[in-house]
């Protein structure tokens, strides 16, 4: 299964990170959740995306972070070196996307529960 990486993870079940945890863990994916809230989503621990967490082996980063706060995590997100980074309906960042392509990352602007729910992902 893929191994993802969930930026701006939280707590929240009210929020769509959350249900993006949820459903990926219902679909036998490792999470990865990494964001500014503390706390444990599933049984994994939030990680501080201020202290820049090394995370081996991310197949795909799936983005809960508005494009107006990415620029500031750009290096870190491309420093996981996943193979795709989802963009997240209201996440959609055309600076971002172009840097991942020029690393060989690919891009979707997509939504990660429908993707799950269709089978797709």
């Amino acid at each position: 299964m893929k191994k993802t990486a969930i930026i701006g993870a939280t707590t929240n079940p009210g929020r769509y990170a959350y249900l993006a945890a949820r459903l990926l863990t219902d679909h036998g994916h490792e999470i990865v959740p990494i964001g500014i809230k503390q706390g444990e989503v599933f049984d994994k621990q939030i990680l501080n995306i201020k202290e820049k967490p090394h995370v081996e082996d991310v197949d795909t980063v799936t983005l809960y972070i508005g494009p107006q706060n990415q620029p500031e995590w750009y290096d870190y997100i491309l420093s996981l070196k996943p193979k795709r980074i989802i963009f997240n309906p209201g996440t959609e960042n055309y600076e971002l996307e172009k840097l991942a392509h020029k690393q060989g990352i690919e891009t979707e602007e997509a939504c990660t529960l429908v993707m799950l729910r269709v089978g797709n992902y």
